[in-house]
């Protein structure tokens, strides 16, 4: 019960810093329980997936509604992605789990170093209106869509970090709706790649329940809060976190105690 508790309430902080942020809760669901709860970082990935899915689904209604995002791009891109999502489920299970912990290391430092530098899509920018834009270059994206599902399988992100540079910067699709589109796929992309780790015995149920929910509620918290929190202060704060995370995720890697 009090494991519960606290997974809970991790997951709620997850979920506000990752809506506040921009960054969803999956990039710091496997660090929360991989190093505050000892859980492998293999069954980490897989409650994570679960908490990317369940956040996925609450926010898709809301792009539709407003049609923010790409339809029928997203499901194109998505069949690249699904599958990519289902062969990363496969190689997850084959890597020494130092490996994934050495690969997340790597993201939790690029996405810190970004965030410093305020390399990071921001809501004020003015992209053309929806159907002004004409998607390009749709083949060298759906490889980049295969390795956006390997990544999500590996890392259990969702895969949103490859998806909307990919969307936005090859495809010229404005950035308003290659994040829309993106949220709708990721939901897609974590449930191919569950699916994996289920039949694989790789998601904690026990575990899965109270982070996701704890998710889903950080996020709604998170998105109310918005506009009254000072996000230049806690992108500060969060990328110290993200620093510290990186470093126990590295020693981690290289078998550190």
């Amino acid at each position: 019960m009090e494991v519960g508790l606290l997974l809970l309430a991790g997951g709620v902080a997850a979920g506000v810093f990752g809506s506040l942020l921009g960054l969803g809760g999956g990039l710091l669901i496997v660090p929360l329980l991989t190093i505050g709860f000892g859980l492998p970082i293999r069954d980490a990935v897989g409650v994570s997936l679960v908490c990317v899915i369940v956040t996925s689904s609450a926010s898709a209604g809301v792009f539709l509604e407003r049609r923010q995002a790409n339809l029928r791009l997203g499901m194109i891109l998505e069949l690249f992605t699904a599958f990519g999502a289902v062969v990363g489920g496969v190689v997850a299970f084959l890597l020494d789990e130092r490996i994934l912990a050495g690969l997340f290391a790597i993201l939790i430092l690029y996405v810190a170093v970004s965030m410093g530098r305020g390399i990071r899509p921001r809501a004020t920018s003015r992209p053309p209106e929806d159907g002004s834009y004409e998607v390009k270059h749709l083949g060298p994206a759906t490889i980049g869509a295969v390795g956006a599902g390997v990544t999500s399988a590996l890392l259990g992100i969702g895969g949103g970090r490859v998806k909307v540079p990919l969307m936005h910067l090859l495809m010229g699709v404005p950035l308003r709706v290659a994040t829309a589109t993106s949220n709708l796929m990721i939901g897609i992309t974590a449930s191919a790649s569950a699916v994996v780790y289920l039949l694989r015995g790789g998601i904690d149920a026990n575990a899965a329940g109270p982070t996701a929910i704890g998710v889903f509620l950080g996020a709604r918290l998170g998105s109310r809060l918005g506009h009254r929190v000072d996000v230049r202060v806690l992108r500060v704060l969060f990328v110290a976190v993200l620093l510290y995370t990186a470093f126990e995720m590295a020693r981690r890697a290289i078998g550190a105690s």
